[in-house]
């Protein structure tokens, strides 16, 4: 995967066909009239999703985007389809990153959801991108329980993907939840089992936070639209520090990750460190 480019022109063009401007959810994500997960994003039985170097992108940048698609954060995809993403990959290109390989995950509840879990893969090219980003099922659902599965993004990147940035030189990717809910707090054994296929152990959030923090830098973005959001943002970022960052406005998210990623990788080509870019961000 990832041996496409992103093409902003061909890619304005195409939505422009496609009506990703003017057309509803339901019409663009077609998954929801079907009321079920696609087959393709179905983690049962998935090994491993794999970031690779290729002759297009020879020092590839895996990054995975975990958008949590209950109720309340059902409408991010559709923002992002409409034009937050080619702002996203646009801005990561031309701000100095130019193999960046982008994995889609469908975040829900493993405790409420029939679909707790969906996994993309990685993709560089603007059409592939656009593929998995519309295949995504907005299960809408979510329960009255503590959370929302933010670490089923966590389970996932640690041990169900490859990468070449870190098997070949070492470089940890970037994972990136976002949501307005706290993380529930336990995986259990039987959970993993039924959304992967097999599992032996049970994990508390730590504990995976932990295991994806070998290989990526995890990131939250706290959606801050409503009392209940800003009661979970404290424990977000009693949690990830200055790596939860807090916005008042969801369109505000491709330029977040962008900053952090670009800045990153400034920063390390220049032998410094920084904030990521999170300052102008930080609401709270």
């Amino acid at each position: 995967m990832g041996s496409t480019r992103y093409d902003l022109e061909a890619r304005y063009d195409r939505a422009r066909k496609a009506g990703y401007g003017t057309k509803s959810a339901g019409e663009i994500f077609t998954q929801n009239a079907k009321r079920i997960a696609h087959e393709s994003m179905n983690p049962h039985g998935v090994s491993f999703r794999e970031s690779r170097d290729s002759e297009v992108h020879p020092n590839s940048v895996p990054i995975i985007l975990g958008l949590d698609v209950t109720g309340s954060m059902g409408h991010i995809p559709h923002e992002l389809i409409r034009d937050g993403l080619p702002k996203l990959m646009g801005g990561i290109i031309q701000g100095g990153v130019p193999d960046p390989a982008l994995l889609f995950l469908g975040i829900g509840d493993h405790e409420c959801d029939g679909h707790p879990l969906q996994v993309g893969q990685f993709e560089s090219g603007d059409e592939e991108l656009d593929m998995w980003l519309t295949r995504t099922y907005i299960e809408s659902g979510g329960g009255g329980n503590a959370g929302e599965s933010y670490l089923l993004a966590w389970y996932f990147a640690a041990f169900h993907t490859r990468t070449d940035a870190f098997e070949k030189r070492g470089q940890k990717g970037l994972l990136f939840t976002v949501g307005d809910e706290p993380c529930l707090k336990t995986l259990s054994a039987s959970a993993i089992r039924e959304i992967m296929g097999k599992g032996q152990q049970t994990y508390t959030h730590f504990e995976l936070l932990e295991e994806a923090q070998k290989k990526y830098e995890v990131y939250h973005i706290s959606v801050l639209h409503s009392d209940q959001a800003l009661r979970a943002d404290r424990g977000w970022k009693e949690l990830l520090g200055q790596n939860c960052i807090s916005i008042a406005d969801h369109r505000d998210i491709p330029n977040v990750i962008k900053n952090i990623i670009c800045d990153k990788f400034k920063n390390k080509s220049m032998g410094t460190t920084g904030t990521g870019g999170l300052d102008q961000f930080q609401m709270l």
